[in-house]
């Protein structure tokens, strides 16, 4: 006797259905979505199947429900997709916090290598604009936001998007706040701007490797800050 399908398998094949759609130009980025009860007709399984599909996709930012006017693609851009990657930053302890430093490293080292290759004469305006502001306060919260700021700046140079979306996740506000908590603690504001100093000359020397050792060392005293914390605790 043939087993009837779990319902979370039936609406993660809706999920996977309306993605291939998606993905295959049946559906295209701001087109609006059949209605769910025609496109559960379509694909052959239940309306409240569909409704979960929808809502989980709409979670994800696939989706949009727009009141009064119905279901739509998104522009599906990688800001909205990768939208939730910020969570796991915003709630990871320990060795996990590493593991996300590790991986912010590689890439942040690379898109500042893009960079110095890239950026133009306004964006390193931009650029310079937060390193000024870094080096003229001492107040925690506003270096902070300049050092967010002057990294968004340079991933943005770098030219690709999903990159930069991957970066703004691992680098968000809650999550850098917890790190440099403790790190800046134990007097590290004058060896950070020094660090930043060398990213920014890389920059205008227009020097792809320069600017990747300098933003790799950059990032790498971090994550070493934070493993020692983490062997001791």
């Amino acid at each position: 006797m043939e087993e009837t399908p779990q319902k979370g398998t039936v609406t993660q094949r809706a999920i996977e259905q309306i993605k291939a759609m998606i993905a295959q130009g049946s559906l295209e980025p701001g087109q609006r979505l059949p209605t769910e009860r025609d496109l559960a007709v379509q694909l052959g399984i239940s309306r409240s199947s569909m409704r979960e599909a929808i809502r989980a996709l709409t979670v994800l930012g696939v989706l949009e429900a727009r009141h009064g006017s119905g279901i739509y693609v998104t522009q599906l851009e990688a800001g909205d997709l990768l939208e939730t990657f910020g969570v796991v930053a915003d709630l990871s302890r320990g060795p996990r916090l590493v593991e996300l430093l590790e991986v912010r490293r590689i890439l942040e080292s690379t898109a500042t290598a893009l960079a110095a290759a890239r950026i133009t004469p306004d964006q390193l305006a931009e650029v310079e604009k937060h390193l000024t502001a870094m080096n003229t306060t001492d107040d925690p919260e506003e270096i902070l936001a300049h050092d967010l700021a002057f990294h968004r700046e340079i991933a943005l140079a770098a030219g690709n998007d999903t990159m930069a979306a991957i970066l703004e996740g691992l680098s968000s506000r809650t999550f850098r706040a917890r790190v440099w908590r403790g790190y800046q603690e134990e007097g590290a504001f004058e060896r950070t701007r020094r660090e930043h100093a060398a990213i920014h000359r890389a920059l205008v020397a227009h020097d792809p490797e320069a600017a990747r050792a300098a933003a790799a060392a950059h990032v790498g005293e971090v994550e070493q800050w934070l493993r020692s914390q983490i062997s001791e605790a």
